[in-house]
Order: C-alpha cells, then structure tokens, then sequence
C-alpha cells in the first residue's frame, strides 16, 4: 500500500513538472497595455443631464470605505438601514422591500419577469422609450402585451386607463411617473383605486421622479414601484430600488411556473434581502457592497433633508430654469406646466440648429453636460436634470449661461 502511495505521488509530481513546463513554453501574445500602465484621467463635469448625476460629497467618501465581506453581520446590518431608508422615500411599509444589484433597468426586468406569466395580459403606458422599453420586455415573457401609445410629451388620463383597462382585462398595468425622455409628469392620484377595481396590479417607473417629485406608494394604491440609485438621490449608476404590495408579493408567491431570471427571481431576493418573515438569510449573489455603502448614505442625506423639502427645493429650483430658457428664446417642450417634470426639463430643439452641436459646445467649453433626446424623442428635444444636489440656482445660472454663447457661437443651417 505504501509503494502504490509513494508511486502515484511520484506520477503526480511528475505530471505537474510537465504542466509547469509547457506552460513556461509558451510566449505571451498580449502584451500588458500601455495605457493600463499609467494613471487613469476622468474629467471633472458638471452633469445636468437626466442622470447619472454628480455624487454628493458624502457618497463619495463613502466610495471609498473598506471593502467588507456581503455577508458579514455589518453588511446585514447596512442592508436592513437600505430597506428603512427605501420605505422612507417610497412612502411604503411593504415588507418586500429591497435593492437590487443593478441599475433601474434591472428594476424593471425583476418586476416584469416576476409578476407576469405567459399568457397574461399586460397594458403598458408607451409614451417615451421606458413604456417601450417595458413593452418588449412583456413581449419578451410571453405576456399578452396591450401598449397604449402616445407621442413623446402625452400623458395619460383616468378615462383613457380605465377603457383599456375593461377592454384588455390586464394582470398588470405600467405607467412610468417621471418620463425623462421627454420630460412629462405622468399624475398618478386614482390610478391605483382604478386599477383594483378591475383587478389589475398597478407598476410604476419612478428612476427619474423619486426624490424630485410626490409619491406616496401605499396611499397612491401603487402595487409595485421601482427608481435607481443615479438620479436625485446622486449615488453611483448600479442598484435599483423596488418594493412590492401585499397583492403583488401573492401574485409573485403563487405563479404556476418559475420566473425566466435566477438573478431577479425575488423570492430568492427577499430571502437574502431577509424580507420573508425572517427566515435565515441565504446566499444568492455577491452584492456591490462599496454601492451599497453609497445608496446607504445617499438615502441618509434625503432622510436628514426630508423628502418634502427636496420636493420642493426641486419644484423652485426647475421653475426657475424654465423662466431662464424661455428668457433666451427657448420653447419649452411639455406645454402644461403641472405636467413638467420637476428634475428633467425638455426644450425642443430651436429652429436652424443641430442639437448635437449645442451639447459639444456645453462640454467642450463649459464642461457641463446636458442630452439630445432619447428614443421617441430623439432630435426633438435638449433635456436638462436639475437631480439632488444639483439642484441649485447657482447651477441654473451656469447652465443658462453657456447655452446663451452656445447659441450665439453654434452653426445654423441657411434653410
């Protein structure tokens, strides 16, 4: 027994030697990139687009804290302080509360591939590219997917809901709050209570109105709302906010077949998130716990500012943009203005000038970022984000400024 033992080592060491040889014999191919090898360069901007936005101060320092096991009872901790803050901004006591690791995207497909089952029948407010984006995804699941659609900048009302409501018999209805791609406020009072009555849970996109604008999640009736970490609450791109009603949650708890995503499967994600009766948490997926760290303290600061204030600091602040544009010849894009979004404002793009022109110009001499369009709204608009901490009048004024020389210095067509 012990020759066979000294022998099959022997073999072994033997087999290993010629392992480290052959792969000694071989010449790298790729040589170590020049540009890895010096200091990365990221400009300093000013970014008043619809997101991501410039990290508040206190998110920053955040970024860079010690790196921490994501099961470690302090990272427990942590996630527990995310789901209070969640609750607190989304206005919800939801138990299915939690964060996503991912960007409000991810948001989305969690909730989509979670609630619908193929053959159900979903109703999708289309009005910018989240409502077609939302669409897609149903297609996607195998839903029946109904879209209701509009040009960029309409909305849509109670009457118009609740025909394709009685027409379609939805399980799910989605409507996006804040549409950023052209810069409509979608009102949501009594969208909830229409969508119980015909026995349809109601989905709203919130990634570009939370924080900037009213939502109350239980007293709106609002079965499933999600937003990102990006955008007002100025925390890294890369986790999403959701939370899920009691109707919702039985829906998810009581499908015929599994959902089509591991990763987003939500029962998993409420075990781990510890949001099912407190059953031991058990491991799913390696979070980003450094953008944890940062979505922890970008809900502290709106905590400690009160949502009402950042709602109405948003309010002001945008309501003063829109006079400063239209002081320069701007049209403003969404003409009602209780229907303006209050963190992304809409210009259509003035007669005689290249929208892309405008946005270099910013960038190359101001260093401050505004966009085009997006999707539906591609070429007719500039969008400008007034988002958390840059919301500020003194950033009104900068902005302005630059587009005031932009369109003194930016070529015009001759037709």
């Amino acid at each position: 027994m012990l020759r066979a033992l000294t022998s099959a080592r022997a073999a072994l060491g033997s087999r290993a030697a010629g392992w480290v040889r052959t792969m000694a014999s071989h010449p790298l191919l790729v040589a170590p990139p020049e540009v890895l090898l010096k200091p990365i360069s990221v400009p300093h901007r000013l970014l008043l687009g619809p997101g991501p936005s410039n990290l508040a101060p206190r998110v920053l320092a955040a970024g860079g804290l010690q790196m921490i096991g994501h099961m470690h009872k302090e990272m427990y901790q942590i996630m527990d302080e995310i789901k209070q803050g969640i609750q607190y901004v989304f206005q919800t006591r939801n138990r299915l509360t939690l964060a996503i690791s991912g960007s409000g995207h991810s948001a989305l497909e969690a909730a989509l591939f979670n609630l619908l089952e193929p053959g159900d029948s979903f109703l999708v407010g289309v009005n910018g590219i989240w409502g077609q984006r939302a669409a897609e995804i149903g297609e996607r699941v195998g839903a029946r997917t109904h879209p209701m659609t509009k040009d960029p900048g309409g909305h849509y009302t109670l009457q118009e809901v609740e025909e394709g409501l009685a027409r379609h018999k939805p399980a799910v209805l989605f409507l996006t709050q804040g549409e950023s791609s052209s810069g409509i406020l979608q009102p949501l009072e009594g969208y909830g209570e229409l969508c119980h009555r015909y026995q349809c849970l109601l989905l709203v996109d919130s990634v570009a109105s939370l924080g900037g604008v009213p939502i109350h999640m239980d007293q709106q009736g609002i079965d499933v709302l999600y937003s990102g970490s990006q955008k007002v609450l100025n925390a890294p791109p890369g986790t999403a906010l959701i939370s899920f009603s009691d109707k919702a949650r039985d829906k998810i708890y009581s499908r015929k077949t599994k959902p089509y995503s591991f990763y987003l499967d939500i029962k998993l994600l409420a075990n781990f998130w510890s949001c099912d009766d407190d059953k031991p948490r058990t491991y799913h997926h390696t979070t980003p716990v450094i953008s944890l760290f940062g979505l922890r303290e970008s809900l502290a600061l709106i905590a400690e500012e009160g949502l009402e204030n950042s709602w109405r600091r948003h309010r002001e602040v945008t309501s003063y943009l829109q006079e400063r544009l239209q002081e320069l010849g701007l049209q403003l894009f969404v003409k009602d203005p209780a229907l303006r979004l209050p963190t992304v404002t809409t210009v259509a793009v003035p007669a005689g000038y290249n929208w892309r022109d405008i946005v270099n110009y910013l960038i190359d001499h101001f260093s401050i970022e505004i966009t085009g369009g997006l999707g539906p709204s591609l070429g007719k608009v500039l969008r400008i984000g007034l988002l958390g901490c840059n919301a500020t009048r003194e950033n009104v004024d900068r902005v302005t400024e630059a587009l005031k020389e932009a369109l003194q210095r930016c070529p015009r067509s001759q037709l």
